[in-house]
């Protein structure tokens, strides 16, 4: 099974702290690396967890407060350091050329690779990129400013053929892809040998949901139903839910219930204020709503 893994590189919030850094997370999924928001300090954190820089893939930007983009002109100047080459997607929402075209300007003829921007739509579920194996698509979220969230699924694996079968039946190997995708085998002799018989189901679809800044909100669970990790902004406790309300944030029960509702199988939050410097009070009031919560934690890698 290939690897699919989420890394925390920060999970505070708008206000610094010696505590978390601002929000930045890495998605390893298909030997690809993508990277969701980039705060400030990001490529620092990535060397401080041994990422790969040279292996970043595309970047995903929910939305354009400083601390999802702080970030990115660093990141840019040490791509463009270590000689990258490959084209670099960026999908964000289009007022983020009012910061990058000054800074392409300002690097000038120093980079060898060309950033491609993909507009969000803030309003509508779209699909971001596809291959043969995965799919990325955005949905919206509810902030002060156009924001969204987005989901990383794998596609369903081919089933597995049974080594056994293929030697009893003398399956040619120009029928085995075929198989694999579901169909039966018929042998010369006329017999059909059905396809649960040949072979064994293949790996499961493991499914990713990001959703940062956003105000409670229903409206997104069906984009996040059944997701097996699901990380959700916290950024309060309770007793400030109506401070939460006047930032369009969620409270780490408010994040919980949204978990329970969409029923998913674990639950991280994150996007810590500046006013807690211990989290047991937000994992509490997330647990008691939904047990299988975790606290993001700068480093912290989840596996799926």
């Amino acid at each position: 099974m290939n690897k699919f893994q989420v890394t925390i590189l920060g999970c505070g919030s708008a206000m610094p702290t010696t505590l978390h850094n601002p929000p930045s997370q890495l998605v390893e999924m298909n030997e690809k690396l993508f990277m969701i928001d980039c705060g400030e300090g990001t490529q620092l954190q990535m060397r401080k967890f041994k990422a790969r820089i040279s292996k970043l893939h595309s970047l995903f930007i929910s939305h354009l407060h400083g601390d999802h983009i702080f970030g990115l002109p660093g990141l840019l100047s040490t791509l463009s350091l270590l000689g990258r080459t490959n084209d670099l997607h960026i999908y964000a929402h289009k007022e983020i050329q009012l910061l990058l075209k000054p800074l392409l300007i300002y690097l000038g003829n120093h980079m060898q690779f060309k950033i491609l921007h993909h507009p969000l739509n803030p309003d509508q579920h779209e699909l971001l990129f596809e291959n043969r194996s995965i799919r990325i698509e955005s949905f919206p979220l509810k902030h002060r400013i156009a924001t969204n969230g987005f989901l990383f699924m794998e596609k369903e694996s081919p089933r597995h053929m049974i080594r056994e079968m293929i030697d009893a039946h003398q399956i040619p190997v120009k029928e085995i892809q075929s198989i694999k995708l579901g169909a039966d085998f018929t042998r010369k002799d006329g017999i059909v040998i059905a396809n649960d018989r040949l072979t064994t189901p293949g790996n499961p679809a493991r499914t990713y949901a990001y959703c940062s800044d956003t105000a409670y909100t229903t409206d997104i669970i069906p984009r996040i139903k059944g997701v097996d990790l699901l990380y959700h902004e916290a950024t309060f406790a309770e007793t400030e839910k109506v401070r939460a309300e006047e930032t369009y944030h969620s409270t780490a029960s408010q994040a919980a219930e949204i978990a329970k509702l969409a029923q998913v199988k674990r639950l991280v939050i994150g996007h810590y204020s500046s006013r807690y410097n211990e989290l047991g009070v937000l994992l509490k009031e997330a647990v008691e709503v939904f047990p299988a919560t975790e606290l993001a934690i700068e480093g912290k890698v989840f596996e799926l």
